[in-house]
């Protein structure tokens, strides 16, 4: 079973940044796609962020220019690097991994912005 793990989660500032990281338990270069989602209190989750095998990557229209997905192959490590944060990215942060029809989920980290 394919485990992931998040970390880097927080209170921060408005205007502040956070780093979040996504440890999976095999090989990412193994997985089609690998994501940043989130969900804010009585919201959908939707897809912040995501890469590809070969680290193509996808942002959401609300996040452009503020995050950046970023994968470390040898460490087994999808980054989501967030910058200029705002009230509005309140959410639990989970990680998914995509292989063909399988997904996996992290359990997910809470991110907190202050205003």
């Amino acid at each position: 079973q394919v485990q992931l793990v998040e970390s880097g989660g927080g209170l921060v500032q408005t205007g502040g940044s956070l780093r979040l990281s996504c440890a999976a338990s095999e090989r990412i270069f193994s997985f089609d796609f690998m994501g940043w989602y989130r969900q804010g209190l009585g919201k959908q989750r939707e897809l912040v962020a995501g890469i590809t095998s070969s680290s193509s990557t996808h942002y959401a229209d609300s996040v452009k220019g503020r995050f950046i997905i970023s994968k470390d192959d040898a460490k087994n490590t999808v980054y989501l690097q967030m910058n200029s944060l705002k009230p509005e990215d309140t959410a639990v942060y989970s990680c998914k991994a995509q292989r063909a029809l399988r997904g996996y989920w992290g359990q997910g980290t809470q991110v907190t912005v202050s205003s």
